[in-house]
């Protein structure tokens, strides 16, 4: 939890998943917005098991469920897992990095069993937000940055999404190892 950065892009989701009591939620946010990291809290919080290819062994226990990435996973299985969920009443948390309304469903009853979900979301990131990831995969990346001139000429230039950030930190890795750089603004040049 305490490396969970919460800001108004996410504080509703978080609030309701971490300090709320809801059984059946449905998480959705863009790829990289921290479904995974949260879904971890809330796993660990609730004791829950995670969906993955256990399913068998799934509806024999009377658990908290996790399905991590609601596409990678049969929708028929995931209806008989919020079923068993909804009949022990067990929490279930589902995430996806697609809107429930956008989801081509092959399973009719499984929408309108996830309809009935509290729907939750991770909002494309702020300011605020950007600034925050940034700094920490450049701290994880272990780039030593001499100024804040930096961040704000990547905030400025990056596509201001989770994934865009990501893959421009990346990017800079791979640069500054080929290099032998430090993070420097005519280095981040050569890729944006």
């Amino acid at each position: 939890e305490h490396n969970f950065f919460v800001n108004k892009t996410n504080f509703y989701a978080f609030n309701a998943l971490i300090n709320n009591d809801s059984h059946l939620s449905f998480l959705y946010g863009p790829k990289k917005s921290g479904k995974s990291h949260l879904s971890k809290i809330w796993l660990k919080k609730y004791n829950a098991i995670e969906y993955n290819k256990n399913y068998k062994s799934l509806l024999n226990l009377h658990n908290n469920i996790l399905i991590d990435n609601f596409t990678l996973y049969d929708q028929e299985k995931i209806f008989h897992i919020v079923n068993n969920c909804i009949l022990n009443n067990s929490k279930i948390l589902i995430t996806s990095d697609i809107k429930i309304n956008s989801i081509d469903f092959k399973f009719n009853d499984l929408s309108s069993r996830l309809k009935t979900f509290s729907n939750l979301e991770i909002n494309q990131p702020n300011d605020e937000m950007l600034l925050a990831i940034l700094t920490k995969l450049l701290v994880d990346k272990q780039f030593i940055i001499n100024s804040n001139e930096i961040f704000e000429y990547i905030l400025r230039r990056v596509d201001r999404s989770y994934q865009g950030i990501n893959e421009i930190v990346k990017k800079l890795d791979i640069l500054s190892l080929e290099k032998k750089r430090q993070l420097t603004i005519p280095l981040i040049k050569e890729i944006l």
